[in-house]
Parts: C-alpha cells; structure tokens; sequence
C-alpha cells in the first residue's frame, strides 16, 4: 500500500465523476491502489467510467445521483454504504442556466443552492465524522475563481462558491488538528465537457489555454496536504483575481485561533 492510499484510503468518493475532472481524478487514485465510489447523474457516463476504472485493478461502485435534488447526499451516503471513505472530492458544482438571475426560474437557482451548498455540506458533515474518528483522510472541495465576488450573469454561482471557499477554510481550521486534510481547489476556465458544453451554447469560442483535468487532477492531489486554498496557476504568495494570497488567508486562521482561547481546539 502506498503513503498516499494509507492516509487517504482505502476508498475515496467523488462526484460529478463521469467525466472532465472527476474521472481524472479518479484515474489517479486508481493508480495509487484506491477504491473509487462514483457519483453523477448520467447511469450511461457512470457506467462507462465503472468500467474503465475497474480495469485499472481497484474496486469501483457508481451510485447515478441529481446532487441539486434535496434527498441527493443521504441517497449517497446509502450507496457508499460502510465503506470507509478517507478522501471525498466534490468536484460537481457547475451552472447550467447560463441566464442572469432574474431571467432564470427560481426553481433552477434553488437547485444550484442545493448542489454546490446543501449537498457539499452534507458530505462534508457525513464522511468527516468517519476521518476525524479515524484520525486520517482528507477532503477537496472544487471550487472557481467565481468565489471571490459577484459577476454579471453568475450571480448565484458566485455566492455558491463563496460559501464553498469560506467553508473549506472553516474545515481546515478545524480538521488540521484531528489529522484530516482540507483543501479547497480554485480552478479557472477547465477543459471539461460541461465547460465547453456552456461555452457552445452561449456561442463563445473555445479558448486554447484552458486547464487539462489531468493536470487539475495530478496537482490537486499534491495540494491537499497544503490547504486551505490552492489558486489554478498561482503560487500561494501571490493574491491574483483574489484580494489577498492563499498565504495571507492561512495566517489570518492561524492568528485568530491564536488570539482567541475561548475556540476549542482539538489535538
């Protein structure tokens, strides 16, 4: 068993896996001898994933879930079973209405809510309790670059993945003591099929430079022991499209826990 499967093993969950970066991701972890649950809602892509991963020599169960339903993490939770889960990576999260919000129903902006807030919490609060009991494992929770502040036409998104950001940091200030990584991975423009799926139908050019998920894959892995914050394309020093570095984020945590006694911090 390698060092990356006997920290973050014997099974890692991810959703939006059917293809893009949630496949990726799971290529990799079957290359380091983990166990994969895939979740999306498409059974065909699903089943076609399983399958793929399941001749790289690991186990592999797909469980086809709508995440923005309200019913979607306890219906995950039931497929995942007792399997024990020591890496959850929440990569689905996109916006599909590709309206401005007051053009969409509010049926759709709910659903968005539900998948990248409810949903991820949920996760978060279900297979955490099994880490942290543990005292191992680790979380990445797959964010955009829309999370540092509102933008015409993703106005629901944007505050979706606030919450995703400021929540993963909260994580990690708790987890970081109980031996449970949390990384919140910030991505720009990815080459995926629901990206570019988006880009068509808004009738937007396909950029050249976009992200590769294998990349995103390969360098997210490596960041998760380095949370709470890894910005696509920068180093951690440096701020970009955000007001301040992923740095100055962390020492800001670490001042406040130190400044404040009344938080109870576990070791």
């Amino acid at each position: 068993m390698s060092e990356f499967a006997a920290k973050y093993g014997p099974w890692a969950l991810i959703t939006g896996a059917s293809d893009g970066t949630g496949l990726a991701f799971a290529r990799r972890l079957a290359g380091e001898g983990i166990n994969l649950i895939l979740v999306a809602r498409s059974a065909d892509k699903l089943a076609a994933a399983s399958a793929e991963i399941a001749g790289l020599g690991v186990e592999c169960v797909t469980a086809s879930v709508d995440l923005s339903a309200p019913d979607a993490a306890a219906r995950i939770a039931d497929a995942a079973g007792t399997r024990e889960v020591g890496l959850l990576i929440t990569n689905a999260g996109a916006d599909p209405n590709g309206s401005r919000f007051l053009d969409g129903d509010i049926a759709a902006w709910d659903g968005l809510v539900t998948m990248n807030v409810n949903t991820t919490m949920r996760l978060a609060h279900h297979f955490g309790q099994g880490m942290k009991a543990r005292g191992r494992g680790g979380m990445i929770l797959v964010s955009s670059g829309a999370c540092y502040g509102g933008l015409h036409g993703i106005a629901t998104y944007c505050a979706s993945k606030g919450f995703v950001l400021n929540f993963a940091e909260g994580l990690w200030a708790e987890l970081r003591h109980v031996g449970v990584d949390v990384l919140t991975l910030v991505l720009g423009r990815t080459d995926t099929p629901a990206h570019r799926k988006i880009l068509e139908e808004s009738g937007q050019a396909i950029p050249d430079d976009m992200a590769q998920p294998e990349d995103v894959a390969r360098i997210g892995l490596r960041q998760l022991p380095h949370g709470p914050i890894w910005n696509w394309g920068q180093e951690n020093d440096v701020a970009g499209m955000a007001p301040n570095s992923p740095d100055d984020r962390r020492a800001k945590i670490e001042y406040i826990e130190r400044m404040m006694p009344s938080y109870e911090v576990e070791h």
